[in-house]
């Protein structure tokens, strides 16, 4: 499937093994209107248990495609441990992981499936920033 489907293909830049699993499970990517209502589809987003005066986040829903949203944590998870042991660089992640937990970093890369989202929608290869 991977070699056939032109979406798929852009997926690969971003990662092998979540590429076939976002485009089986997704379909259409425009049914989504942003990243962040599909980092929310698959259960990639805190919940909020906020008042007027004060933002509180907690753990993520969980609602969602289990597996693809396993595959999307464990990416991130190996991405957060090459960065804090010193092998890759990553700007934002060191800063996230200075302020909180390992595995709070690791959710936060949630960034991958709104990127995953954009990359499906625009039709464009994903491109590193440097």
């Amino acid at each position: 499937m991977a070699k056939n489907d032109d979406v798929c293909r852009r997926l690969l830049t971003i990662g092998p093994f979540v590429a076939t699993a976002l485009v089986a499970t997704a379909g259409d990517p425009n049914y989504f209107s942003s990243g962040r209502h599909f980092a929310a589809w698959l259960g990639l987003t805190p919940k909020q248990h906020s008042t007027a005066r004060k933002e509180r986040f907690g753990g993520i829903s969980k609602r969602g495609d289990s597996y693809v949203r396993k595959l999307l944590i464990h990416g991130a998870r190996a991405t957060v441990h090459n960065i804090r042991s010193g092998r890759v660089k990553g700007a934002w992640v060191a800063g996230r992981l200075a302020r909180g937990h390992f595995s709070v970093a690791t959710v936060a890369l949630n960034k991958t499936a709104r990127i995953a989202w954009a990359v499906m929608t625009t039709g464009q290869n994903y491109r590193v920033a440097v």
